[in-house]
């Protein structure tokens, strides 16, 4: 059994919908459990809704103007499947039920129970594509596999309870070769409610899938040939990454490469399971391997440019040394706010820190002014360079002026302004 995941840019519209189905005909006679993301820029607008919601801003036309797009590609990929309009209609409604009453818990929770709406609907479309042009498949709701805590936003699994619904799914399918086509991004709790798995999560609920089913091997097709040692539209040149690890893959996700998602590596890892990263524009692309071998490691410098930052140094009023007791609530400040660390560095008396420019890490800021003197430098770039030389370094820092330089044996970091 293999695990396909298809992301927003591959079923943005109607022709990326057929183009799923053209892929899955590929493998007539295998095993897939088949995920999807929301449609091309769903997400973004269901956030918009959610924030317009929570305000008390009106959000019947938002809403409209996405049913009307998803009815849109509906139609056009399976024009007569009257099951999955009105099942598509059912779930539009379910939304609207659900922005007539005013918010009643935290923001987390109702972002979870809006947002998740994306991968709902586009899984539907998918589904009845599928079957228009004689894929058989089973429509299932992710959130009766994928368990997990009430931690919105960023759930955690239940890998136990996931198990359970893992097997319950597998057996109910009848037909052959099995054909499941579910969501990416969200799942269950136990007191009914939905969760997310944070932005960007359907990668790991591949790899959620892929381990409960103990898959073969695991794809993710996107619209790049693979994973390059930079991002292609910002740098010329760069150079595919045929094959690497999972902890080169793994270092690359947490510095911030984009194709992977952070979570999604740990489970594949666990049972060996390889992750293809291939091109749904070019399905007879190789593109890339992530498994156990480390062979493709060190072969090209890759390089990750994070634009954006805010350089934060933080230091006691009295000057008195930065010591674990400081360093203690400083976390706390951060785990609090949900600001993420991208790269620190202490000296005795400043603790400096790079972290993405949001509304939640000024915030923080004006936090950490009550009991330190904080400083900070905004539109700062964070760089990456795993396996450098000198020559990239050079190359990457001209015109640059250096705030923060960092070394290890592989790895190289620095903030810039």
């Amino acid at each position: 059994m293999k695990v396909f995941k298809f992301g927003g840019a591959s079923v943005k519209d109607a022709e990326g919908v057929r183009n799923v189905a053209e892929v899955v005909k590929r493998y007539a006679l295998d095993d897939l459990v088949i995920i999807v993301s929301a449609m091309g820029k769903t997400t973004n607008a269901l956030e918009n809704i959610t924030w317009a919601w929570l305000d008390g801003r009106p959000t019947a036309n938002m809403v409209e103007a996405l049913e009307r797009e998803h009815r849109t590609v509906l139609i056009e990929v399976a024009p007569t499947e009257e099951a999955a309009r009105t099942k598509l209609q059912g779930q539009f409604a379910a939304l609207e039920a659900v922005l007539q009453d005013p918010p009643t818990s935290g923001v987390e929770f109702h972002y979870d129970q809006v947002v998740s709406f994306g991968e709902l609907w586009s899984s539907t479309i998918v589904h009845a594509h599928l079957n228009a042009v004689g894929i058989v498949s089973a429509w299932w709701d992710a959130r009766s596999v994928v368990r997990t805590d009430t931690r919105h936003r960023a759930a955690r699994v239940d890998w136990e309870a996931s198990a359970q619904g893992a097997d319950a799914m597998w057996t109910t399918m009848q037909q052959a070769p099995i054909r499941v086509l579910t969501q990416g991004f969200i799942g269950g709790a136990d007191d009914g409610t939905t969760t997310t798995l944070g932005r960007e999560g359907s990668d790991f609920s591949a790899a959620i899938f892929a381990y409960l089913l103990d898959a073969e091997s695991v794809t993710i097709w996107k619209d790049v040939a693979g994973m390059f040692n930079a991002d292609p539209n910002r740098f010329p040149d760069t150079t595919l990454l045929e094959r690497i690890s999972y902890r080169e893959a793994i270092e690359l996700s947490y510095f911030g490469a984009s194709v992977i998602h952070p979570r999604t590596l740990q489970p594949l890892q666990r049972k060996n399971i390889p992750l293809y990263v291939r091109s749904f524009l070019d399905a007879d692309a190789a593109g890339s391997t992530i498994s156990e071998a480390t062979d493709g490691d060190t072969l090209v410098p890759s390089f990750i440019v994070k634009p954006k930052q805010l350089l934060i140094s933080i230091t006691p009023r009295d000057l008195s040394f930065i010591v674990e007791e400081n360093l203690s609530g400083i976390f706390k400040c951060f785990a609090d706010r949900q600001v993420r660390i991208e790269l620190m560095q202490n000296s005795a008396v400043a603790f400096t820190v790079s972290v993405d420019d949001t509304p939640r890490a000024r915030q923080l800021i004006e936090d950490l002014r009550g009991d330190y003197e904080v400083r900070h430098n905004e539109g700062c770039e964070l760089i990456t360079v795993r396996h450098f030389d000198e020559a990239t370094l050079k190359r990457l820092l001209n015109g640059k002026e250096p705030l923060i330089e960092q070394r290890s044996r592989i790895t190289a970091r620095f903030v810039v302004k």
